[in-house]
């Protein structure tokens, strides 16, 4: 596989781009492998090129039911943040943001990762003490975290509805190393990546049965054929309580719901960070990509749905939500729209954990946090898969700690899913 760097990209452009292999395999599956990844998202191909990195295991496939980057990882808006406290969601977050910082260069593919800063504004005296205390303990931790007052903000993004908006803006809480990525260059970047260490990725390769035996899964019947593993990985996303429900276990503690965004006509810079609200019912964020468009969502479908297409009521809310504080947003037309699913947990937060199966691990419940995480996820999800138990990090990111009274609840929002956006 050609290696991209200067020398590469100026050969090949004298030369008509004649130069450049294919940047993954299309190969035929094997009758058993070591280990199987299902879910060919950022996750799963993050965990198989992590399995293969940091464990030296290459005999690895990677099942994915569509073509890479067709499911959730083509469908959210990329925000990559570690603004969070919770023991263990803080520490897994600035790990995946540490990793997002050299992401491109480990992988040999530009990702898109800007360090543009997240900007989440405050309303009321009680927001702003709600987001001190989190932002206080980000900095103990040694997370980089600011408070700006309304002075510094107006200077920053000058163009913020201060003046006449229906939810007076106080101030922000700012994390600059935070910003987002493009999420097909993500994917492609890991799949070139994990198929050169070896792993076999295997599109249009839907898991249509599984065939358990007591405690074990001996294989996967997919529309490619049968497919045997002495290890099986999901990280499926949305889809999980449907491959769940294969294997016999009954029900899963999640939800799956639409999350959708928007994407505006091309104008001229004006928006160079990531600017997130929630007051009042409402919730918001937008960014701006290197195209011009605006790139923007809101809140959640609260009807459990598998669809992948928007809807009107949501195209109006988030419109709304948008003039509230960007009145000068107001002409800007919307070209398209859509929907990934998300895995909404009881709680807010994800599943990284051993199943009542022996030789089935699952990835799961990612709610609004699936992007940002992916990194992580395939880090930690490729230990657990190899030692078969789960580094102290996610040690309480299992299905059992409900049973447990451990609710790891970092928006305080109840036992709830539609909840936790």
């Amino acid at each position: 596989m050609t290696r991209f760097n200067a020398w590469n990209v100026i050969k090949n452009g004298l030369n008509d781009q004649t130069g450049w292999d294919r940047q993954w395999r299309d190969p035929e599956p094997k009758k058993e492998y070591e280990i199987v990844i299902v879910g060919g998202g950022i996750h799963g191909l993050a965990t198989s090129y992590y399995l293969a990195k940091n464990f030296n295991i290459k005999n690895i496939a990677v099942l994915e039911k569509g073509w890479i980057g067709g499911g959730n990882a083509g469908r959210n808006t990329t925000i990559i943040r570690s603004n969070y406290m919770m023991p263990g969601s803080h520490q897994f977050y600035e790990h995946s943001l540490k990793l997002w910082e050299n992401l491109s260069h480990d992988l040999n593919y530009n990702v898109m990762f800007s360090q543009r800063a997240h900007v989440s504004l405050f309303h009321s005296p009680p927001a702003r003490d709600v987001a001190a205390r989190r932002y206080n303990i980000m900095k103990l931790h040694g997370t980089d975290a600011e408070l700006w007052d309304i002075n510094k903000l107006k200077k920053n993004i000058p163009y913020l509805n201060y003046h006449n908006a229906r939810f007076p803006i106080l101030g922000a809480a700012v994390q600059n190393r935070a910003g987002n990525a493009r999420h097909d260059a993500v994917v492609w970047g890991y799949a070139r990546a994990a198929d050169q260490l070896g792993v076999d990725i295997l599109q249009n390769c839907e898991v249509t049965n599984i065939l358990r035996t007591n405690s074990n899964i001996d294989g996967l019947e997919t529309t490619r054929g049968i497919i045997k593993a002495k290890k099986i990985g999901f990280a499926v996303a949305g889809n999980t309580s449907r491959l769940w429900e294969m294997t016999g276990l009954g029900n899963l503690p999640i939800e799956s719901h639409k999350l959708q965004a928007f994407v505006t006509e091309s104008i001229k810079p004006l928006i160079d960070q990531v600017i997130v609200y929630g007051v009042g019912g409402a919730h918001f964020y937008i960014s701006q990509s290197d195209k011009g468009s605006l790139v923007f969502g809101g809140d959640l479908d609260w009807y459990k749905s598998y669809a992948q297409r928007g809807n009107l009521p949501i195209v109006q809310d988030c419109a709304e939500a948008a003039m509230a504080i960007l009145p000068c947003l107001g002409r800007i037309r919307i070209v398209r729209h859509w929907a990934g699913v998300c895995d909404m947990s009881m709680d807010g937060t994800f599943f990284i954990c051993n199943t009542p199966i022996k030789n089935l691990f699952l990835n799961a419940g990612w709610n609004y946090g699936g992007f940002k995480a992916g990194p992580a996820s395939g880090w930690y999800f490729a230990d657990l898969i190899a030692n078969e138990q789960p580094n102290q990090i996610i040690k309480n990111h299992n299905l059992e700690r409900f049973e447990k009274g451990i609710n790891l609840d970092e928006r305080g929002a109840g036992p709830d899913p539609k909840l936790h956006g």
